[in-house]
């Protein structure tokens, strides 16, 4: 198990709220101005909610998420949360309902003598573009769809990790710096290498209770030839978690890339979920498509 890299001890750190009957650890992630919610205790609650943007507000967060089960969705709904998709699976044997809100300048988030209202900024995008997306990555299969070129994984240290990231953040192609996603996670990190000079950098993040994988691609594809080694990667990347028995694994991309929804489409990812300026590349925020593939049934063990 790799040590945490210095770009999430930099911009990654766990806050946990223990007040009001409440139990909440907080991910924050500075780079992305995103926090995840990790809720221990079920239940309706405003305290939730001001205790998340109050930490949101101090963090300079622009983006709040949650995953909970099906039972814990409305509790968050009324809370001004909006269903934005699922990970089928991602606690073994029951799906985790994704929630998030785009928090709006100026608000008063701690103030509750108002009621609970909404505070998502903006409407979520229609569905539709995000589906031409995937209809668009579907013809690129079908106009790519020979052979698969050969692609090479092999595992990479820290000092690989990190240098490739750096290289990554200058050239401003950076989707990430693989901080973490969870609580409690194991991370490896891997080349994805080819003839012609192809390079990919992915992370996987696994939880081992749930023996889910969480794919990270640290950088997109610039052309149609990288497009299709980029399908060849996760291939071959699939079949190394199947082979350490991960059930389920899922992934985000940039919500207008073809090449990357191509890659998905064509390793049996299906779009689960559409999430709101969850990303930040070279600056700016973007929606991301939510993918999701079952890779084995879960055992009783």
């Amino acid at each position: 198990m790799l040590t945490t890299l210095e770009f999430e001890r930099s911009s990654a750190d766990q806050v946990l709220v223990e007040r009001d009957g409440i139990s909440l650890c907080l991910l924050v992630n500075r780079r992305a101005q995103t926090l995840r919610v990790v809720d221990f205790r079920a239940g309706f609650s405003p305290a939730k909610r001001s205790s998340a943007a109050t930490v949101a507000k101090s963090e300079g967060i622009r983006r709040l998420y949650i995953l909970v089960e099906r039972d814990e969705a409305p509790s968050w709904v009324r809370l001004g949360f909006q269903r934005e998709g699922t990970i089928p699976g991602f606690y073994k044997r029951s799906d985790a309902h994704v929630l998030g809100l785009v928090l709006p300048a100026g608000a008063d988030f701690e103030n509750e003598q108002s009621g609970v209202h909404r505070l998502g900024e903006r409407a979520p995008a229609s569905s539709a573009s995000f589906e031409r997306t995937v209809q668009r990555a579907r013809r690129f299969l079908s106009a790519h769809g020979g052979e698969r070129p050969s692609v090479r994984l092999h595992a990479l240290g820290e000092t690989e990790t990190r240098k490739a990231v750096s290289a990554a953040l200058s050239s401003g192609r950076a989707m990430t710096v693989f901080e973490p996603f969870g609580r409690d996670v194991t991370r490896w990190y891997f080349a994805c290498t080819a003839r012609g000079g192809y390079s990919l950098t992915v992370s996987v993040e696994t939880q081992p209770c749930f023996n889910n994988a969480f794919i990270e691609l640290l950088t997109a594809p610039r052309s149609e030839k990288e497009a299709v080694f980029t399908v060849a990667a996760l291939e071959r990347l699939g079949q190394v978690l199947a082979e350490r028995e991960v059930i389920g694994a899922f992934s985000l991309s940039p919500a207008e890339n073809v090449h990357l929804a191509a890659a998905f489409v064509g390793n049996g990812f299906r779009r689960t979920g559409q999430l709101r300026e969850q990303l930040l590349i070279d600056g700016r925020r973007a929606d991301a498509l939510l993918w999701s593939r079952k890779l084995a049934q879960p055992t009783d063990s």
